[in-house]
């Protein structure tokens, strides 16, 4: 799901690229296109933590797990 919206991050930023190049100057439209990029940057955020926070779960669990011999 990151790598998705890595991607998503890319094209707006492209997009915007592309916006500056053909008007040569700030538009509304680059300026929808940074909120989608905030957003998305929020998103990745999120999804980066929820991750990390999955992992963290897995690694307590496994030092909780002991074996008797």
């Amino acid at each position: 799901m990151t790598q998705e919206l890595y991607k998503q991050k890319k094209s707006l930023e492209l997009s915007w690229e592309q916006e500056y190049n053909a008007s040569g100057r700030y538009t509304i439209n680059m300026v929808e296109i940074d909120e989608k990029i905030k957003s998305t940057i929020t998103q990745i955020k999120l999804a980066e933590t929820q991750e990390a926070d999955l992992r963290n779960k897995i690694e307590d669990a496994k030092a909780q797990v002991s074996v008797a011999t």
